[in-house]
């Protein structure tokens, strides 16, 4: 039997935190909880977890989950964040995703919500890891991709990106030219059903930056407005 998977969840209302851990204990996995950034970082370089549910705001910092977020995400790039907060406006969403965060959901939520997020997070990071296929690696261009490790790199210089941003990045790079929708990226990417077409937006607008962070100078995906996105082919980049 394979051991349990292990859940943090950094909360600092005491009471919320007791009880989404009791429902991921009850669903059957291995939960500790902490209430700030600091303890929560400390413990991980002890036992890091499977997949961390972190809120924004922990104790005197307003946005100390962001910091945490963006802290495990230097340090593990693959490991799967989840935000759970009661901030709900685009621009949270957008800075919660721009700080590396695979999903961002809003109190108050349901158990049944909760674990269907939880298990098909991990779920994707499980299909990812036991990858048996033939092709272990895509290179098109300056673009080469890793499937079993889930690392890219560009140029020679690996990028960190996040589970869920390496498969959008796969999804329009498999088919260069060819435009997707954001509702084919959202299922072609092995990201939740749950997550709405917008996180797309959010999600290639993080990967262009981390592109543009090593290359001034890229620009292979390219916005089909109204539509969705495509991956250029080095010959059918614009040039300047």
């Amino acid at each position: 039997m394979s051991p349990r998977k292990l859940i943090a969840v950094v909360e600092d209302e005491t009471s919320l935190r007791d009880n989404y851990l009791d429902t991921l204990t009850r669903e059957g996995y291995s939960t500790v909880g902490y209430a700030y950034r600091t303890e929560a970082e400390e413990a991980f370089k002890n036992q890091l977890p499977d997949l961390v549910i972190i809120d924004i705001g922990l104790g005197n910092e307003p946005r100390g989950g962001i910091d945490l977020c963006r802290n495990l995400r230097v340090m593990f790039p693959a490991l799967p964040i989840i935000f759970l907060t009661a901030k709900d406006s685009k621009f949270d969403e957008a800075r919660g995703y721009d700080s590396g965060a695979n999903d961002y959901l809003v109190k108050p939520i349901s158990a049944d919500h909760l674990l269907v997020r939880v298990y098909s997070l991990l779920r994707m990071v499980d299909a990812l890891q036991n990858n048996t296929e033939k092709a272990e690696f895509i290179e098109v261009g300056f673009l080469r991709l890793d499937l079993d490790r889930m690392i890219a790199s560009w140029k020679g210089n690996i990028i960190s990106f996040t589970v869920t941003e390496f498969w959008v990045v796969h999804a329009l790079a498999k088919r260069p030219g060819w435009v997707k929708k954001k509702i084919q990226l959202l299922r072609d990417s092995r990201q939740t059903e749950h997550i709405s077409e917008d996180s797309v937006t959010s999600q290639v607008k993080r990967i262009r930056k981390k592109f543009l962070e090593i290359d001034p100078n890229f620009k292979s995906i390219n916005t089909v407005y109204g539509t969705g996105y495509r991956w250029l082919s080095d010959e059918s980049t614009p040039k300047n």
